[in-house]
């Protein structure tokens, strides 16, 4: 190396355009502009978010395409221990379920004492049991890889406090050992882009009141459970329904709206680049999914003034919404209870948000919170417990 400042290090599956990316992006953008010394070490350097890369940040390509599987992600250990042993970075943040095993793996060989991080998005218990049904025996050694590898971490960060529950429970470790830092969310970005104009005919001025769900279109967003719900609340009182998103089940949610006669009152218009501009001039935005790890699209509405009603489901929801205080909360796949909140919301019966409670999920709130487990020397003592979240 040059005088160059020993780096941050961020590890990435690629730059293809998906929640942890978007999230680790966002966190380099903020410790770029503080003048930070960043790397970005990534197994495939393809994707839409690699244009977003500042100019000054180092970006270190293995070119080697990995899937989610151990036996794939393994292939970037020997690679990931060079970068170790020459580059030397101060603290390596890994925001990727497969890497954060293989992660540790190359640490203890490179017999590195980079401050290690690892963070996760998804509950281990669900995605286990999701990733067992399509990888059957090849998957059943991740469990025992994860409690054995992850307390070797110097820290394990998860983005709700209910995923940090979740964690402590399936790798068996003592409450506490998991440190909570929300997503980092709202920036001036995210505003600024909420005041862009619209070119939906449905969001201009003097039209009718439009839901907005926005979300990949996948089971577990259960999009049916709002397309029933709206169905519901058309009978009562006109209106319109658009869910932003692109995914296999639209065949089986376009046949859906079909069944039930929604087709002139409910769109599917695929993924927007911008859905901040559609979402600030929604009268509701409603999260029907049955989990999710920290639900960003809740906090972007309620950023930019839009009322939320949002399935109780872990984990997220009822910690962005202060169990109800801002939002409503309805059970998960109770079409009848969302028509009901959704209808409320329409009446003009919504919660405004405190500006202070929404500090928690500012870009920079959780720049400096990383900023806090990085300013610690790594540890060959295991996880350090930091807090409770």
């Amino acid at each position: 190396m040059s005088h160059r400042a020993k780096p941050i290090a961020f590890l990435l599956p690629s730059f293809e355009a998906i929640g942890a990316q978007r999230v680790a992006i966002n966190l380099i953008k903020q410790l770029h502009q503080q003048g930070i010394a960043l790397d970005i070490v990534v197994a495939s350097g393809k994707g839409a978010y690699l244009n977003e890369i500042p100019a000054k940040v180092r970006v270190i390509d293995f070119h080697t395409p990995i899937e989610e599987r151990v036996s794939s992600g393994s292939r970037i250990i020997l690679p990931l221990m060079r970068y170790l042993q020459k580059e030397k970075p101060q603290a390596l943040v890994s925001h990727f379920k497969i890497f954060n095993v293989v992660v540790v793996m190359a640490k203890t060989l490179a017999m590195s004492p980079v401050n290690l991080i690892l963070v996760e998005h998804t509950s281990f218990s669900i995605a286990y049991e999701k990733r067992q049904k399509h990888y059957g025996i090849r998957e059943e050694a991740l469990p025992i890889l994860r409690r054995w590898f992850y307390p070797r971490a110097d820290a394990i960060v998860a983005v709700s406090k209910g995923l940090a529950q979740d964690l402590e429970t399936y790798l068996r470790m003592q409450p506490g050992t998991v440190k909570t830092i929300y997503n980092p969310v709202i920036d001036e970005s995210l505003l600024l882009k909420a005041k862009a104009s619209v070119e939906h005919p449905w969001f201009q001025p003097g039209e009718l009141p439009v839901i907005l769900g926005v979300g990949r279109l996948t089971q577990e967003k259960d999009f049916p459970t709002l397309i029933r719900a709206f169905a519901l609340v058309r009978q009562v009182k006109p209106a319109r329904l658009v869910i932003l998103g692109e995914g296999k089940e639209r065949s089986k949610l376009n046949a859906l709206i079909r069944e039930l006669g929604l087709e002139n009152d409910v769109e599917l218009p695929g993924f927007a680049s911008n859905p901040y501009a559609d979402m600030a001039r929604a009268s509701a935005f409603v999260l029907s999914s049955y989990r999710e790890g920290l639900p960003t699209v809740i906090i972007e509405a309620m950023a930019v003034g839009t009322p939320v009603v949002s399935t109780d489901c872990p984990n997220g929801p009822a910690e962005i919404l202060d169990n109800g205080k801002y939002g409503e909360l309805v059970a998960v796949g109770d079409s009848e209870a969302m028509a009901k909140a959704i209808l409320k919301v329409l009446s003009g019966d919504s919660k405004s948000v405190d500006s202070s409670w929404l500090e928690q999920f500012t870009l920079a709130s959780s720049a400096q919170n990383y900023l806090q487990l990085m300013a610690f020397p790594g540890s060959s003592q295991g996880t350090r417990v930091i807090g409770n979240g």
